[in-house]
């Protein structure tokens, strides 16, 4: 019997999409302005997952350096064909909508090729594409009919579908609406499924927030026409109690021993109302059946959280995939040298859209960092980051150290004057302590140094203001360490945490 974790991935890994191959299973999803961009995790038994590689590991694969944020890579759907891995993702303001293939799910990855219209005139209007191949080979492209930029910005046109000829990557027909879901707002992330002799057309909508949810109709082929299945939504936790928030968004596939699972997103809030979401949101998995009548039922999303982690870096190698910068590659702004990891600072903070800062996501509710810094030759420091408009930091240089929080334009300093250019930087992430429950927030963040072998107690800043919620981000908490001006090394990094 597979033990299915949940979260499945911890931390920011939103829009998940699954493929089995064999006896394996690959899952993608989204990164926004983030690169290295979507990542690939793989499994052989759906408990352990391993981080294999990334699709966009080279300028260019994704057009984010200039993205606003909330841009970038929305929304994969990753399958498997021939022997062939294909990938298709919206590059939201950037590209366009993009399809990328490998002969390995680990890569390298193509450049990715834009998906075009019949005319030639340019990408495809739309998010959260879907592929799929008919009995005949017939390629389908379903997709979300959100126009995202141009006179008609914001203009819905629920679930479209074209027919694309993959060798010339265009179009071969103007879209078609094949179904618009049950009522709900932002009818998203499609994906179609033959299965039994029917074809399901799976779609979220209710938005990606309290109200999202999962729907699905069925037709006798992939163009429809779609009957609603009487039982929608299959999954929401709406009006619920349930730990786990904002189910939706999600993926079937067949699983060990023949159960089928869905993965899909959601979010673990916090505080007196469950209004507040640390780690944005997450990949989740639940079990699904298939009913006599030929309409799967989705189980409601359970909380299963796996063991704590300690992860200690030493930089005597290059990054792994885990650590990621903002519109650039962590290459791009952040070298390895003699043991350290070395930042050089251009005068952008972290309010830049451009900030010198590579880092990791935050994985678990409890957390602490640390890290060994020198600053002898510059100013710089450990930060969490939702964007530039929501961050928390401890930075040191030219003989202070300052916690400082930056919310929406707003910006609280707490300073100390110190002679040490080497120190421990400390972000911890803690349970707010309100044993009866009534705490109206995530958590607490406690921001220190140790200097000396003394540890400075810095400040304490609410935890609610770098939640998706409050920083209305598709991304999440983003942990990591950066560089204002000179050099700034570290050269130690531990996390350690829980999610008691």
């Amino acid at each position: 019997m597979t033990t299915l974790y949940n979260p499945l991935l911890n931390g920011f890994h939103p829009d998940p999409s699954v493929v089995r191959v064999g006896d394996e299973w690959f899952l993608a999803t989204s990164t926004f302005e983030y690169l290295p961009g979507i990542p690939i995790h793989r499994s052989r038994d759906f408990e352990t997952w391993e981080l294999i590689g990334h699709v966009a590991t080279r300028p260019g694969q994704l057009a984010v350096e200039d993205v606003p944020t909330a841009g970038g890579a929305w929304a994969p759907t990753i399958r498997h064909r021939d022997g062939v891995f294909h990938l298709v993702i919206t590059d939201a303001m950037g590209r366009g909508m993009l399809h990328f293939t490998a002969a390995d799910a680990a890569g390298p990855w193509s450049d990715g090729d834009l998906i075009l219209k019949q005319d030639g005139s340019g990408s495809i209007d739309g998010i959260d594409p879907d592929i799929a191949w008919g009995e005949d080979g017939t390629v389908y492209i379903t997709y979300s009919g959100l126009t995202l930029g141009g006179a008609a910005q914001g203009t819905h046109l629920g679930i479209q579908q074209v027919k694309v000829d993959l060798d010339r990557h265009r179009a071969l027909e103007d879209p078609r609406s094949v179904w618009s879901g049950t009522g709900g707002q932002f009818p998203e992330a499609p994906h179609l499924y033959a299965h039994g002799g029917r074809w399901y057309l799976m779609i979220a909508e209710g938005g990606t927030e309290r109200g999202h949810g999962i729907s699905i109709a069925r037709g006798d082929g992939p163009e429809g026409p779609f009957e609603t299945a009487p039982q929608n939504p299959l999954v929401s936790a709406r009006s619920t109690i349930r730990p786990v928030q904002n189910t939706g968004h999600g993926d079937l596939v067949e699983g060990p021993d023949g159960e089928w699972i869905c993965i899909l997103l959601g979010v673990r809030p916090r505080s007196m109302t469950r209004a507040f979401s640390a780690l944005g949101r997450e990949t989740f998995a639940t079990p699904v059946r298939w009913a006599e009548n030929g309409w799967p039922e989705i189980d409601p999303v359970l909380l299963n959280p796996r063991p704590g982690t300690r992860i200690d870096v030493t930089f005597d190698a290059p990054l792994d995939g885990e650590w990621i910068a903002v519109r650039a590659l962590p290459t791009a702004v952040s070298a390895v040298e003699d043991g350290r990891l070395v930042l050089r600072g251009t005068g952008a903070t972290l309010d830049d859209p451009h900030p010198m800062f590579v880092g990791r996501r935050q994985e678990h509710l409890t957390n602490a960092v640390t890290v060994a810094v020198d600053v002898s030759t510059g100013v710089g420091g450990l930060a969490v980051r939702y964007d530039e408009r929501f961050h928390v930091e401890v930075e040191a240089g030219g003989g202070r150290v300052t916690a400082r929080a930056v919310v929406a334009g707003l910006v609280q300093e707490w300073t100390r004057e110190i002679a040490a250019a080497t120190l421990d930087l400390h972000i911890d992430s803690r349970p707010p302590g309100d044993s009866a429950g009534l705490a109206r927030t995530s958590d607490v963040f406690h921001l220190g140094a140790t200097v000396d072998g003394e540890r400075l107690e810095l400040a304490q800043i609410d935890g609610r203001f770098l939640a998706s919620e409050t920083a209305e981000s598709f991304t999440g908490r983003v942990i990591g360490v950066y560089a204002v001006s000179g050099e700034v090394s570290v050269t130690s990094w531990t996390a350690e945490g829980d999610d008691e």
